[in-house]
């Protein structure tokens, strides 16, 4: 969809675009838009056939209107019962949408053509009435391919005669039709099967109609083959094409390129000089190839045979049958000689010659009588094939015999047929048949019936059997099993295959027509007369692979009868499925310090598709070189030692890609979180050193926090959770301190009556499983009212002495035992907060204590006699930490 005039694609670009337009203004007599105080006019392309709600374009934004105005804007449409069915307007903005009725071109115009095109014209008023202006607008529906060719007529027949030159041509009136416009319209037409005897050419006339035109390639011979089924097929010019298809029948007509042939050129018979008139001698039988007109023969005697001949013996000239017309003069004639042409149009006659030799009798010749059982027309005697074997035809009298002669009776001709005395009827004979006839093998027999007496003499009586034909043959597919291959996705009613069954039976009695079985899907079709098989919705191998349904061919006769062919239709893949991942994202927990080239997890991953269609290849878009994957079994592994602490998170982009051509992929992302492991000890930030100390003041109240002990882990979870323990000590009594396991908190219990220095050994310990991990620093406490000497400090510091055991850390003995224990509540921070305000509190009145004691201590040292240590005071070393007083070694 465009618009013609200028409108702005993007806001990023309006300026670019209006400054265009204003040159344009200069150098053009067409503006982007005319003056704002004449009628405007705006112009949009769409494609037919758009959603409803489809933007077409914006009618205030391409007229450059200041929204900003006082009273705003108004767009209104007047002719909206008509203009509202294709387009919905935007009474604020001005924009256009299409409506719920989809636009179709060839509806909206359908005398359109392309060189005048289809618009769709509106009028909008611009209001209020202060800013009122008359606004055209023109809205360009464009073709879209969305109707296929089709012809006028379901089947189209076309006739040729068979003495029709190579490369004549035979225009096809009835040619395809399509609304679409361009290259959307018919281009092309082309035979799905030319018989190697014919090709199509497309010529174009002045208007642009296409004509296609039947070429014949090769010589044509209507009596090998008499007409041709096939389909033409109708393509037109969209992307992809769209095809119409009509039955297309080559009827080959007959010329008059046979000429009657004899089947016998040379007959000869024996009559005796009393056989009676009326007795048939002979029947000529001439063939010709041709129908109809072509075909006629009619018999005649040559004008070399005399008159009086002619008259004596009577020729039919329509069956070519000979009897004697007339008594024969047997004491003068004793020969005779006819010849007789057979006349075809247009044809030079054939000729036969019938030669009759006349036998005198004395005592006058036998005579055979013939009485007809089955039905009898003019000597021809007609029999169904239905009648079983022996079925009786007629009965043959032999009469005037003499007292001492003998007649011998038989058959000349060949067929299933016998005769034979009836019974024990003396000169009776009955003629049957030995066997079941066949019309479709033989349709009528010529016989002669012998009668020899003992003189010699001959007399033959000529009979033509006919046989009727009955529906006793049902149709017969050239294939009992029809297999066929289709690619899926195929467009609507593709041409499968033409289905083709025979029926020897004659007439009406031999048409097939084709029918689908009741397992067929109706989704299949198959046309009736012709047995084209067609499918008319679009196949999908992933939905169903193979079908197998039964096919009928049925004949007019009576009683119907049939036969069944098994079609065998396979769906063959094409790469339109893309991988699938199960999972969108997959997810993987992974302790750290995993082993390289361990198995992380395994990607299911699935393509509905077949063979190399099929085929998925796994690969790693993103940190590949930390991370493999297996394509075989999809299974995730890690080339690296992985370390928590270093990174617990990794996201991995894992591409699928099928093997079709294109091939079609899809991406999964995988989330690997590292399970921490306790592979790391405590860390001790507070106290520094196991050579810091503190100086606590001998007054201090039992129940006073003196200092702590800081400790990290850089694990997470339970293995990072720290407990805190007091192992061992050197000085004080036992119990004099006590520490929070879960804070570090170190506390005095008891009052310190000796001052000096005290040390406790304390366990900085987590939870980790199975085996949890440690830490030790020592926390020293230097017990005196100052800090004077820091060496003599520092010498009991680095002095060696055994620290004596003070208790068990609390979690000792599955965590039941221990100095304390200390539970967590529910009120826990506000707990911590107000110890840490009263701390503070407390704190600051210790130091203005401390303050006023160090300048009391300074004046009676000299007489203080309990503690004689040779201290050097070093004021500058006094640091308040974490709102305590502490002394700090240098060390």
């Amino acid at each position: 969809m465009n618009m013609i005039n200028c409108r702005r694609p993007s806001r990023s670009n309006r300026g670019g675009i209006w400054g265009w337009c204003i040159l344009l203004l200069h150098i053009s007599p067409l503006s982007c838009f005319a003056n704002f105080s004449q009628a405007k006019e705006l112009i949009y392309k769409i494609k037919e056939g758009l959603p409803t709600g489809t933007f077409i374009g914006a009618i205030g934004v391409d007229l450059k209107l200041d929204f900003t105005v006082q009273p705003p804007f108004l767009f209104n449409l007047p002719q909206k019962e008509v203009i509202q069915q294709y387009v919905n307007l935007n009474n604020t903005t001005g924009e256009l949408y299409t409506s719920a009725t989809e636009i179709d071109r060839e509806t909206l115009c359908p005398d359109n053509s392309a060189r005048h095109g289809c618009v769709l014209s509106l009028d909008v008023f611009l209001l209020p009435q202060q800013h009122f202006q008359l606004i055209k607008v023109k809205i360009i529906i464009e073709d879209v391919n969305d109707n296929r060719p089709k012809f006028p007529v379901n089947e189209i027949c076309i006739s040729v005669p068979e003495n029709t030159h190579v490369s004549a041509r035979f225009a096809v009136e009835h040619s395809a039709m399509d609304p679409d416009l361009g290259s959307h319209g018919v281009q092309t037409y082309w035979l799905v099967n030319d018989f190697g005897m014919f090709t199509l050419d497309v010529e174009e006339n002045e208007g642009g109609e296409l004509t296609p035109f039947l070429i014949v390639t090769e010589a044509l011979d209507r009596e090998k083959q008499a007409e041709y089924i096939t389909d033409i097929i109708a393509e037109d010019g969209g992307t992809p094409p769209l095809l119409g298809a009509a039955t297309f029948k080559i009827v080959i007509t007959d010329v008059n390129d046979n000429c009657p042939q004899f089947t016998a050129t040379h007959i000869n018979i024996s009559l005796h000089g009393n056989t009676s008139k009326g007795a048939h001698l002979a029947r000529l039988h001439a063939f010709d190839p041709d129908l109809g007109v072509n075909a006629q023969i009619s018999y005649a005697y040559s004008d070399r045979v005399p008159r009086d001949t002619r008259s004596l013996f009577h020729l039919d000239k329509i069956t070519g049958l000979i009897k004697l017309a007339a008594k024969i003069d047997s004491v003068t004639a004793t020969f005779y000689k006819l010849t007789v042409l057979a006349n075809g149009p247009g044809c030079i006659p054939a000729v036969a010659t019938v030669t009759v030799h006349i036998i005198k009798d004395i005592t006058g010749p036998p005579a055979v009588i013939p009485r007809y059982i089955a039905p009898e027309k003019d000597g021809v005697v007609t029999v169904k094939e239905s009648e079983p074997a022996f079925s009786p035809i007629a009965f043959f009298t032999v009469k005037n015999i003499g007292k001492n002669q003998k007649v011998d009776c038989s058959l000349e001709g060949t067929g299933p047929f016998r005769l034979g005395p009836y019974k024990q009827l003396k000169n009776e004979y009955l003629l049957e048949t030995t066997e079941p006839l066949d019309y479709e093998k033989t349709q009528d027999y010529d016989l002669i019936v012998v009668a020899k007496n003992t003189q010699g003499l001959v007399i033959k009586t000529y009979l033509k059997v006919q046989v009727l034909d009955e529906n006793d043959n049902a149709p017969e597919f050239q294939q009992s099993l029809v297999e066929i291959s289709i690619e899926e996705n195929n467009p609507p009613n593709t041409f499968l295959t033409q289905l083709q069954a025979t029926d020897l039976d004659g007439e009406g009695r031999g048409e097939v027509n084709y029918l689908l079985g009741g397992d067929a899907p109706g989704m299949f079709a198959v046309d009736r007369v012709t047995g084209v098989l067609t499918v008319a919705t679009s196949l999908d191998r992933e939905e169903k692979e193979k079908y197998r349904f039964i096919v009928r061919a049925v004949d007019q006769g009576t009683p119907r009868r049939e036969s069944i062919a098994t079609v065998l239709l396979t769906v063959q893949d094409r790469n339109d499925n893309s991988p699938r991942f199960i999972n969108k994202d997959f997810t993987f927990f992974v302790p750290e310090n995993f082993p390289g080239y361990g198995e992380i997890g395994v990607l299911s991953v699935t393509d509905a598709d077949a063979g190399e269609n099929g085929w998925v290849a796994l690969s790693i878009l993103n940190g590949s070189d930390i991370f493999m994957i297996d394509t075989g079994r999809g299974t995730l592994r890690t080339m690296t030692l992985l370390d928590r602490e270093q990174q617990g998170t990794y996201h991995l982009w894992i591409e699928a890609i099928d093997g079709g051509q294109p091939a079609l992929s899809c991406v999964a992302m995988v989330t690997v979180l590292l399970l921490d492991v306790n592979d790391n000890p405590p860390i001790v930030l507070f106290p520094q050193s196991n050579q810091s100390y503190m100086l606590v003041l001998p007054n201090t109240l039992p129940g006073t926090s003196i200092t702590e002990v800081y400790a990290v882990d850089k694990d997470t979870g339970m293995n990072a959770v720290i407990a805190y323990s007091i192992i061992k000590r050197k000085g004080g009594e036992p119990g004099s301190f006590a520490i929070d396991p879960d804070t570090g908190n170190i506390t005095l219990k008891r009052e310190l009556n000796n001052r000096g220095l005290y040390s406790l050994l304390v366990k900085v310990s987590d939870h980790g499983q199975p085996e949890p991990l440690y830490s030790m620093v020592t926390v020293n406490f230097f017990v005196n009212e100052t800090v004077s000497n820091e060496s003599y400090i520092q010498s009991l510091l680095t002095k060696e002495a055994d620290i004596e055991i003070e208790e068990r850390p609390w979690y000792v003995g599955q965590m039941t035992e221990g100095p304390e224990r200390y539970e967590l509540c529910p009120c826990q921070p506000a707990l911590i907060f107000l110890s840490v305000t009263c701390l503070g509190l407390f704190c600051l009145v210790v130091g203005l204590t401390a303050y006023i004691c160090r300048s009391r201590f300074k004046k009676s040292r000299k007489r203080r006699s309990e503690v004689e240590m040779p201290l050097k005071m070093k004021n500058d070393s006094m640091q308040i930490v974490n709102g305590k007083l502490r002394q700090i070694s240098d060390t």
